[in-house]
């Protein structure tokens, strides 16, 4: 993905080197299992059950470290995607008739506190509502690399990138009353039934994301045919069979929150291929998500 001499982003927040202590209460070890579930799937985690872990003393610190080369380009890339994704969505919300609203991206290392209760680098990055953050730990892109198996083709800028769009995909559900609506329909259902509708916030968010590229090489082509496919490929293997079945062996559907592998790259590709903002995913029949 070309993005040489494009602007930083000014909504970004960097906590990296501050640590967030617990005192008492389930701590950073309780989220481990919540982690083993949404590991690298990019969903923003419930903000109930968020809070529920972070109810404790907290005690933060800033410990003095220089970040190495990687740590620093990676971080100066992600500003500038989160810079593309506000030129984009700012034009595309005027042809709606709308004003978009930012959101910040916060840099952090293994903990952070959010508005949403206390977040980890073992749930992946994840948008909070409550504040109209995005959070990330960069060392998940290099989890991404070593773990999911994804296979190295060019420097996988774009798989990085559509995570990112992906949270922002889910800021912009937020700033059209998708989120919230959504939130309070999961609340009357049980969990099944609350989990389908996950999965269409999720794979909303994948479109989004798609619509971002779409006017982003629309404007600057700046994403080749290798990029589209680091991307696909990288829905692919963070759909929830994959992680399921590469996980225990074998997927339950029923709690499933993020859609399939096949969901996730046809929604990412719908979403590349339009960049139309009348579909959603919660305008079409089960069947065909």
């Amino acid at each position: 993905m070309k993005l040489e001499g494009r602007r930083e982003s000014s909504n970004v927040q960097d906590r990296r080197g501050s640590t967030v202590a617990k005192a008492g209460g389930i701590g950073l070890g309780g989220i481990v299992l919540f982690g083993l579930i949404y590991l690298l799937t990019g969903r923003a985690p419930d903000p109930s059950l968020l809070q529920q872990m972070g109810q404790n003393t907290e005690v933060s610190s800033q410990q003095q470290r220089e970040f190495t080369e990687e740590e620093q380009a990676l971080a100066k890339f992600s500003s500038q995607v989160l810079a593309s994704t506000e030129d984009i969505w700012t034009k595309v919300f005027q042809q709606m008739g709308r004003t978009y609203t930012p959101p910040t991206m916060v840099l952090y290392t293994d903990a952070v506190q959010t508005a949403c209760g206390q977040g980890t680098a073992s749930v992946g990055p994840f948008y909070c509502s409550g504040d109209q953050c995005l959070y990330i730990d960069l060392s998940f892109f290099s989890t991404m690399r070593q773990q999911l198996g994804i296979k190295n083709k060019g420097d996988l800028d774009f798989a990085y990138a559509y995570v990112i769009a992906h949270e922002v995909g889910h800021h912009v559900e937020y700033l059209l009353g998708i989120l919230d609506a959504a939130h309070q329909q999961m609340s009357r259902l049980n969990e099944t039934q609350a989990n389908k509708v996950s999965v269409r916030l999720e794979l909303l968010a994948d479109y989004y994301a798609g619509v971002w590229g779409h006017y982003e090489n629309a404007t600057f082509q700046s994403i080749d045919d290798n990029d589209l496919q680091e991307a696909i490929e990288t829905a692919k293997v963070i759909g929830d069979n994959y992680l399921q079945e590469r996980a225990r062996g074998y997927s339950s559907p029923e709690s499933f929150t993020h859609g399939t592998s096949a969901q996730r790259m046809k929604w990412l590709k719908l979403g590349l291929q339009t960049g139309d903002m009348s579909i959603s995913t919660f305008n079409v029949d089960e069947s065909q998500l």
